[in-house]
């Protein structure tokens, strides 16, 4: 039976300064933070990625830490995480391959980018705008179906060929590889979503959800979107559910 962990990844409000923003169709924009440390090779900046006008101005030409990668969004051609804090490595490191790494980050919500001709569309914009919270709020913006889970003293002992399956990885990139956990995603089962999936209540961004309070095992008190949030294998089902069975937050999810 497999279960689920959700982290907290993506743009906030230190890191680079803005987060990105969330439409009322429930489009988003995927905003990683900025690259902190020295790399071995050149990595791409907010401009070089067309993400500018989603970080402060000082912030464009920023390097990125493009952290996790999703094939197919900027230019990226595999599916993995790693993460240098006990916090986070721990929990993912106790992941097996069929459990799935959620993905969730503090959005801002934004009018849309433009008008959609479609009445239908437009329709099923204005009903779900009243499930977004006023200003902003967390949400799960992608998943991993868990293919392979490496800790950092494994990648080090690794032979080439394993180590070949990270090394696009941010971490993997570094001067110096800091990594305690990396997490690679089935290429055919992960995905960026095509609509975020909400984790706040329309009250307000603070306010958690059931898919938070009834389903994971965090109690939703306090800053419960900077924690780790844990699904059983129960959970995780019901989870996979409702995601799968709202269209307007998931398009073509892995079965």
């Amino acid at each position: 039976m497999s279960r689920a962990v959700a982290i907290n990844v993506a743009a906030n409000t230190n890191l680079p300064g803005r987060r990105g923003p969330v439409y009322p169709d429930g489009r988003f924009v995927y905003v990683p933070i900025p690259e902190r440390e020295p790399t071995a090779k050149s990595v791409p900046t907010y401009a070089d990625l067309g993400l500018a006008g989603h970080v402060p101005a000082d912030a464009a030409s920023l390097p990125v830490h493009l952290d996790p990668k999703f094939a197919g969004v900027l230019g990226r051609e595999a599916h993995t995480y790693g993460d240098p804090h006990g916090v986070k490595a721990g929990p993912l490191s106790e992941l097996t391959p069929g459990d799935s790494l959620l993905f969730y980050a503090t959005l801002t919500v934004a009018d849309g980018p433009g008008e959609d001709r479609d009445v239908d569309a437009r329709a099923a914009a204005a009903d779900r705008v009243d499930r977004l919270p006023p200003d902003w709020g967390a949400f799960l913006i992608g998943e991993f179906r868990v293919a392979e889970v490496l800790t950092g003293e494994a990648y080090r002992d690794a032979d080439p060929e394993t180590r070949a399956r990270f090394a696009s990885n941010a971490h993997a990139r570094r001067e110096t590889f800091d990594a305690a956990v990396l997490v690679r995603g089935d290429p055919e089962r992960s995905r960026l979503f095509d609509r975020a999936v909400p984790l706040s209540t329309p009250a307000g961004g603070t306010d958690a959800n059931r898919l938070v309070t009834d389903l994971s095992a965090d109690s939703g008190k306090g800053p419960w979107w900077r924690r780790v949030l844990r699904y059983d294998a129960d959970a995780t089902a019901e989870l996979r559910e409702l995601i799968a069975s709202d269209p307007a937050a998931w398009s073509g999810g892995p079965g």
